[in-house]
């Protein structure tokens, strides 16, 4: 796949319609996308119940004053207890950053938690427990039987704390309203 027609990087924005429970209301960031399948982390699906400090501390990584509190989030449904950071590029981790984009990369070494334990890791992050996964070629099947919509991502919608918003903010980056939207697809 070229780098023309990758939605690495991108966000997928669930649409109105969408049935599945799990993908409803989703804005999902797209972190690998190739001819072998596609990988995303839901951000605006916060465990509200889920201390990022706590969580530390069952993995046996002590929290110490500089350690950076980041929010915990659903990421999807696959592989629901692995734990993979989104971050700004501002850290990279000796082996397992995937560079997503020239801002943001994703991590899923327990590396990245050490740092954000120390104080040492990337500025902006969050976790994300889980992953939504597509096999080759069934996400472009969603995208063309209109589940999803796909966009531009960026820092604010990506790390941001305002999650039930995030939603209408990532339509407004293409300059679509939300009631605009349209139930059903069609194809010209």
């Amino acid at each position: 796949m070229d780098e023309m027609t990758t939605l690495a990087g991108k966000l997928l924005i669930a649409m109105p319609d969408m049935e599945d429970p799990r993908f409803a209301g989703s804005v999902i960031y797209i972190c690998d996308h190739s001819d072998e399948g596609t990988m995303g982390l839901i951000v605006n699906r916060p465990f509200p119940d889920i201390a990022f400090r706590k969580l530390l501390a069952q993995m046996g990584i002590s929290c110490g004053d500089a350690c950076q509190d980041i929010g915990v989030h659903f990421g999807g449904p696959v592989e629901k207890v692995r734990g993979f950071v989104l971050h700004t590029l501002d850290y990279t981790a000796d082996k397992g950053t995937l560079q997503v984009d020239d801002d943001i990369g994703m991590t899923a070494t327990q590396d990245v938690l050490q740092a954000l334990a120390e104080g040492t890791g990337p500025a902006t992050s969050l976790l994300a427990l889980g992953y939504t996964g597509w096999g080759p070629g069934q996400l472009e099947e969603e995208l063309a039987d209109n589940g999803w919509l796909t966009g531009p991502a960026n820092q604010a919608i990506l790390f941001g704390t305002d999650h039930a918003g995030k939603w209408a903010a990532a339509l407004a980056l293409m300059g679509i309203s939300p009631v605009a939207l349209s139930q059903s697809g069609g194809r010209a």
